[in-house]
């Protein structure tokens, strides 16, 4: 939707075009990053939006780790990414969603190596910690880089972590792209996860391209991956996709919950 929005017009758009929650975004741009330090006034006026709209707001997008990864080299980065991560966790407790999906980036901008990939698990240990305390759940998102885009490779980090409080919030769209690279099947990948995906991701992919690509002209099999889901007791969907300037912006948001919809018959 337009960014010239408010939240609660965001949530209103979004129930009037039969969505059933709102998941929100804190990204590294600093006008995403401000929300997290919301004063209480402001952190109650989201709740009475919540209420006042009837539309939750039941999960988080925490993709800021992308600029501040937690594993970065940079001991600073490093600092300010578990800043991110415990404001993140704090606001989420506030506010009342349940999940925090986290990147599975150790470094983004730059190479990824031993060190990285050590700082980046002994900060997730931390952030683990952090979690359980305030009774919220970190589930991993399945990225587009090598070092975690399937669900298999996210399990081997929660089976290391062992915490109820570390999931799997899978991106049907990028595990797809995985699956046609490494030349396994999307289902063997979701079943792999069986009893650790909290939440998907609903996005739509083309081979070798991971956003902005409209419903219905990509290679991902919603039906099959919803089935396999729900079977394994996922009853949380989201459909991921972006405004791109376009006028026709509330039309879309209609077609995109009514092509997915579609997809649970």
């Amino acid at each position: 939707m337009p960014h010239s929005l408010s939240l609660k017009e965001k949530m209103t758009e979004a129930k009037n075009a039969g969505f059933d929650f709102l998941e929100i975004c804190i990204d590294e741009t600093d006008a995403k990053l401000e929300r997290l330090k919301w004063d209480k006034k402001q952190r109650t006026g989201l709740m009475e939006s919540i209420v006042d709209t009837d539309i939750r707001i039941m999960t988080m997008c925490l993709s800021a780790h992308r600029k501040y990864p937690i594993g970065s080299e940079d001991e600073k980065i490093r600092i300010r990414g578990m800043e991110i991560m415990s404001d993140a966790i704090d606001f989420a407790c506030d506010i009342g969603i349940r999940i925090v999906q986290i990147a599975g980036y150790d470094e983004y901008y730059k190479p990824s190596n031993e060190n990285t990939e050590r700082y980046f698990l002994d900060n997730l240990r931390l952030s683990t910690q952090l979690a359980a305390k305030k009774g919220v759940i970190l589930a991993f998102e399945t990225m587009e880089t090598e070092f975690l885009n399937t669900v298999r490779k996210a399990m081997f980090l929660v089976d290391t972590i062992n915490s109820p409080y570390l999931q799997i919030y899978p991106d049907l769209g990028n595990i797809t792209n995985a699956a046609l690279l490494y030349g396994h099947n999307v289902t063997d990948d979701l079943l792999s996860g069986k009893g650790h995906i909290a939440a998907l991701h609903l996005k739509e992919t083309v081979p070798g391209k991971f956003r902005e690509i409209p419903y219905g002209t990509g290679h991902v099999n919603f039906t099959e991956a919803i089935k396999v889901t729900y079977g394994m007791g996922v009853n949380l969907f989201l459909a991921e996709f972006w405004y791109t300037g376009n006028d026709d912006w509330q039309s879309q948001l209609t077609f995109v919950n009514r092509f997915l919809r579609s997809k649970f018959n």
